[in-house]
C-alpha cells in the first residue's frame, strides 16, 4: 500500500509508463485500466438495454395475456404503491457514497424483466414436470412448487443481478450497504412484475365469480403482496447481496470470497422457500411465522444496513485525516465529511454564497473524498489492488481542483457541528479570505498554491469506480 506523505506543493507522482495508464501532455496521469472489446463501455451498455428491452416486452405480453387488459391495469396500479417507498428507503441508505445510477437502474429493470421472466418460464416447466414425472396432484404441485422450486429459481435468477455487478463492478461494493441496495433494488423490481400478476390474476378470479369488495381475492392479495410483505422479496435477496459485498470487500485469497456469497445465497432460498411453505399452513401458523420469523429477520436486516451506514461514516473519520496531515484536504474536513448533516450544511452555505454551481463543486469534492477513504480501507485490508497509487493519484488530482470552494464550505460546517472549545471568533464562509481558525486551539491556514492550471480532466473523463 502507498499513500501520500509529500507536501502538496508540488504534483503527484505520475504512474509508471505503461500502456494501462497513459499520460496527458501536461504530465499528469489518468487512470484507465486496459479493456478488450467486449468490455467497451457502450458495448455492454447496448446490450444490456436490448436484452432487458427484450424481456420487458416478453414479460408484458405473457403477464397480459393472463391477466387480461383491464386485469393488467388493476395490478399494474395497486402494484406499483409499494414501490416508491421501498426505492426511496434504499437510496437514503445509500447516501453516504451512492451507488451509480446505471447500476441501480440496471438492478430494478432486471428484477422486473429478466428475473421474472426466467422464474416465470422455469416455474412453469418445474410445475409440469412435477405433475408429470411424479403424479402429484394439483394441491401438492402447487405445495411442492412454491416451497422448493420457486424460492431457488427466484433466487438465482434475483442473484444473477447481483452477481453480474459484482464481477463487473466489483469496486461499487465498498460495504454492506452497497450489497444490500443493489440486491434490495433488484427485488423491487422483482415482486413489482410479480404483484401485478398475482393481482391482476386475482382480479380476473374475482371478475369470472361476481365478487368485489372487501371480501374479494384482489384484496386478500392486495393485502398479503403489498401491505403485509412488501419487504419479502428484499428480504430474501439481501441476503445473497451482503454475501457479495462481504465477498467484494476481502483480501485475495481468503475463503470467506467465494463462502460468503455461496452461503447468502442458500440462506435466501431457505428463507423464501420457509415463508412460501408457511402459505400451506393454517391461518394462525401463517400469522405466527410472520410474527415470529419474518418480522424479526426485517428488523435485524434494517438494524445491520443502518449500523454498516454509520460504519462507513466512521471509516471517513479514520481514513482521511492521513491526507489532512499531508496537507491534501484541510484537518477539520474529515469531521465534516464524515457527518451527513455537515455535507448538507456545507452545500447548503455554497448555495446561498455561491449559487448551484458551487453546491454542485462541494457535492463532487465530498463524492471524491469518500471514494478515497473507502480506497485507502480497502487497501488497509490488503484489498485495494495493484493500481492503488494511479487512483489514489487521481482522486487526490480531482479534490485539488474543487479545494477552494469546497474546503472553506466543509471547515465551517465542522465547526458549526463540532465547535472548538474554548470558543473563537470565524470568519463565516462567504467572505473573500480562506478560513483561518483550526479546532482545538490549532491553527489551521492553507499556505500551499495550487500547482495545476484550470480543472481539465483530460482525454478519459473525471475519474471513475471502474
Amino acid at each position: 500500500m502507498s499513500s501520500y506523505s509529500h507536501a502538496p506543493d508540488s504534483p503527484p507522482p505520475s504512474p509508471p509508463a505503461d500502456p494501462e495508464y497513459p499520460v496527458h501532455h501536461d504530465g499528469r496521469g489518468y487512470y484507465k485500466p486496459r479493456r478488450a472489446f467486449w468490455e467497451n463501455k457502450t458495448f455492454r451498455l447496448v446490450g444490456l438495454f436490448t436484452v432487458l428491452a427484450l424481456c420487458g416486452v416478453i414479460i408484458l405480453a405473457l403477464v397480459r395475456r393472463q391477466t387480461g387488459t383491464e386485469g393488467f391495469l388493476v395490478g399494474l396500479i395497486l402494484a406499483i404503491l409499494p414501490v416508491p417507498l421501498l426505492g426511496w428507503a434504499f437510496l437514503w441508505l445509500d447516501r453516504v457514497e451512492p451507488t451509480p445510477w446505471r447500476n441501480a437502474v440496471f438492478a430494478f429493470a432486471w428484477g422486473a424483466c429478466a428475473a421474472t421472466l426466467v422464474a416465470i418460464l422455469a416455474n412453469e416447466y418445474a410445475t409440469h414436470l412435477l405433475a408429470t414425472t411424479f403424479t402429484a396432484t394439483p394441491s401438492e404441485t402447487n405445495t411442492l412448487g412454491a416451497t422448493f422450486v420457486a424460492p431457488m429459481v427466484e433466487e438465482s435468477a434475483k442473484g444473477s443481478a447481483v452477481l453480474l455487478l459484482f464481477l463487473f463492478r466489483r469496486r461499487d461494493f465498498t460495504g454492506i450497504v452497497d450489497g444490500v441496495v443493489i440486491a434490495g433494488l433488484t427485488a423491487t423490481g422483482f415482486a413489482f412484475t410479480e404483484n401485478i400478476l398475482y393481482i391482476g390474476s386475482a382480479f380476473g378470479e374475482d371478475q369470472a365469480s361476481g365478487f368485489s369488495g372487501i371480501a374479494s381475492t384482489t384484496a386478500a392479495t392486495f393485502f398479503v403482496r403489498v401491505v403485509m410483505t412488501p419487504f419479502a422479496h428484499p428480504l430474501f435477496t439481501s441476503l445473497t447481496g451482503i454475501g457479495f459485498a462481504i465477498a467484494a470487500t476481502s483480501p485475495p485469497g481468503k475463503a470467506r470470497r467465494w463462502l460468503a456469497p455461496l452461503g447468502g445465497w442458500l440462506l435466501a432460498m431457505v428463507l423464501h422457500g420457509t415463508w412460501n411453505g408457511s402459505a400451506s399452513l393454517s391461518p394462525l401458523g401463517f400469522l405466527a411465522v410472520y410474527a415470529v420469523l419474518m418480522i424479526p429477520l426485517f428488523g435485524l436486516l434494517v438494524w445491520l444496513a443502518i449500523w454498516s451506514r454509520s460504519n462507513e461514516l466512521k471509516t471517513i473519520r479514520t481514513q482521511l485525516p492521513v491526507y489532512a496531515m499531508a496537507g491534501w484536504i484541510g484537518l477539520p474536513e474529515p469531521v465534516a465529511l464524515g457527518s451527513m448533516k455537515a455535507r448538507s450544511l456545507a452545500r447548503t452555505m455554497a448555495r446561498r454564497t455561491h449559487g448551484e454551481a458551487a453546491a454542485r463543486t462541494v457535492r463532487e469534492y465530498v463524492s471524491f473524498a469518500t471514494a478515497l477513504a473507502f480506497l485507502r480501507a480497502r487497501a488497509t485490508r490488503g484489498a485495494a489492488g495493484p493500481d492503488f497509487a494511479a487512483r489514489e493519484n487521481e482522486l487526490l488530482y480531482h479534490l485539488w481542483q474543487r479545494k477552494s470552494v469546497a474546503q472553506p464550505a466543509l471547515t465551517q460546517a465542522a465547526f458549526t457541528i463540532q465547535p472548538p472549545y474554548p470558543p473563537v471568533w470565524a470568519q463565516p464562509y462567504g467572505y473573500p479570505q480562506p478560513y483561518q481558525q483550526q479546532p482545538y486551539q490549532q491553527s489551521y491556514q492553507q499556505p500551499y498554491q495550487q500547482p495545476y492550471g484550470p480543472y481539465d480532466p483530460g482525454p478519459y473523463g473525471p475519474y471513475r469506480r471502474y
